[in-house]
């Protein structure tokens, strides 16, 4: 029997961030009013409305001087220096009237960024109460434990769907009564269109770069695993979830005496195929690798899990289960809400595609593709989070041709339908400030692509109502354009760009802190 149960943890999902005035003050001078909304306003003032739409233009920031020597969002980012461009736009969030602002209309890749309007996009289409369905039917008679007729496994989109929600499927079944089908196995996916990778520039052997079905298992990925004896190794790869390890063999795996590369994939009629070069394994050890074919997949590893119930299946066929057809039992995701904590926890990929496309059918929309139906969410943004100008070409921020500018993304954080949903979804990212009290937190999400990472979210305090909302974008375009494909899982440099970053946005997010800080004790 190829399958085992297992104990321990759950894998992870993953495989693997001008300076406006306030108007006039009038003749009264600067009142107590007028002192407060300075304050709150932070790291640099000057010009800009308050952000009821994003300005025409970019006013050039100005550096200036604080009284007390703290540095400005200008003095930070020029200081710093970090090669390519950074974009940076912040504002009360109560007052909506601006904090910061630098160069806050360049348009630069939003990378998982773009995961906080597919949040929202799909909590205000679909509900948070939403759940995915899969679900077993059946047509025809059980005589002795034989269904005379066909059975069908009928995918709902499921993003979290694992080899445990399949094993309990399978369970229910047998305890159903059916032991044998004597028709068809009937898989069917329509519930979205099927897409076989999110982004096709990057390498084929990325986990967080699967496909995507109206049936997905393990977020689209298998694990690889190998032991070496001598001058052998073993390779095998299952569908492990915390309770259940069914190996596959409808995807075949073998090492190769080659160098370069260490992985390669083809695709033939009914299988995958993956190739390792064995010089790159190490004694022992194992990773995730994504899936082209999930239906197939879920399918396979299914009909393993029931065999291990004494279930005999066909060979499944993907089909549509049309007609008229009972259902024998279900697995219920859990509610859209936990889903999108979790995405923006794990930045998952799969999820924000598949949520995304859900939210675009029940809009209306039929979407032939990612493209297609991230185009409805930039529609829908525009009116509902007032980002005027986003340009998206999927629902996760992997495709690198996606722009967004920090002034769009800071309306979408401030809007009200923002404000509803993001503020308690976003993960806290636990940053070690140097200002701010005990209860400051930084509600965000992170964005990161080769020589891009960008930060976006809220620096409160308490239950996340009152604070600032910030973007901070950054990306070094024409050193990412160089990059061979051979190196995109690791390029040369990456790594000290990508902690210069991080140091430029602790030190913009800690300047946020220090200036709330202060306006709140005025207050």
């Amino acid at each position: 029997m190829a399958l085992t149960r297992r104990s321990g943890p759950r894998q992870g999902p993953c495989g693997p961030r001008d300076l406006g005035h306030y108007g006039t003050m009038g003749r009264e001078g600067i009142t107590r009013r007028h002192l407060l909304a300075m304050l709150s306003a932070g790291c640099a003032m000057g010009a800009g409305p308050v952000l009821a739409a994003a300005p025409a233009r970019s006013v050039m920031p100005v550096l200036r001087r604080a009284p007390g020597g703290w540095r400005d969002i200008v003095a930070i980012i020029e200081d710093e220096a970090l090669p390519g461009k950074v974009s940076v736009a912040a504002a009360d969030m109560t007052t909506r009237a601006p904090v910061a602002t630098y160069a806050p209309l360049r348009r630069l890749p939003p990378a998982s960024v773009a995961k906080i309007v597919t949040a929202a996009y799909a909590l205000e289409t679909l509900g948070p109460d939403h759940r995915f369905a899969t679900r077993i039917l059946a047509r025809g008679k059980v005589l002795d434990g034989t269904l005379h007729g066909d059975l069908a496994l009928v995918g709902g989109g499921d993003p979290t769907l694992d080899s445990d929600a399949l094993g309990d499927l399978a369970a229910a079944l047998g305890a159903s009564g059916i032991t044998a089908v004597a028709g068809r196995f009937l898989v069917d996916a329509r519930a979205l269109p099927a897409v076989d990778r999110i982004d096709r520039s990057q390498p084929d052997h990325l986990a967080y770069n699967p496909a995507v079905a109206g049936l997905n298992l393990n977020f689209n990925r298998v694990f690889l695993e190998w032991q070496r004896a001598g001058h052998e190794v073993e390779l095998t790869l299952d569908a492990r979830a915390r309770r259940f390890r069914p190996q596959v063999h409808g995807l075949r795996v073998r090492a190769s005496s080659r160098n370069e590369p260490i992985f390669a994939y083809e695709q033939g009629d009914g299988f995958e195929a993956w190739s390792v070069a064995d010089g790159a394994l190490g004694r022992k050890g194992g990773r995730w690798l994504p899936v082209r074919r999930p239906v197939r997949y879920a399918a396979e590893v299914f009909r393993t899990l029931a065999s291990h119930e004494g279930i005999a299946l066909p060979e499944p066929i993907e089909a549509p289960a049309d007609g008229t057809w009972h259902e024998v039992c279900r697995h219920d995701s859990r509610a859209l809400l936990e889903i999108v904590r979790g995405m923006l926890k794990f930045s998952t990929n799969l999820t924000a595609e598949v949520i995304g496309l859900a939210a675009t059918q029940a809009r209306g929309h039929q979407p032939r593709d990612l493209a297609s139906s991230a185009h409805v969410m930039a529609t829908w943004a525009k009116t509902a989070m007032g980002a005027r100008r986003l340009s998206l070409v999927d629902h996760s921020g992997l495709g690198p041709d996606s722009r967004v500018n920090a002034q769009d993304l800071l309306s979408a954080l401030l809007s009200p339908v923002g404000r509803k949903w993001l503020p308690g979804t976003l993960k806290d990212m636990h940053i070690a400030l140097a200002h701010g009290d005990s209860r400051t937190r930084v509600l965000a999400k992170t964005g990161t692509l080769n020589f891009v990472s960008n930060l976006a979210g809220y620096v409160t305090q308490g239950d996340g109502r009152e604070g600032t909302a910030f973007v901070i974008l950054s990306a070094d375009l024409p050193r990412r354009a160089r990059i061979p494909r051979a190196q995109r899982e690791r390029p040369p440099g990456q790594r000290r760009w990508l902690s210069r970053a991080h140091g430029l946005q602790r030190e913009l997010v800690d300047c946020l802190a220090q200036r709330r800080a202060q306006a709140q004790s005025v207050r």
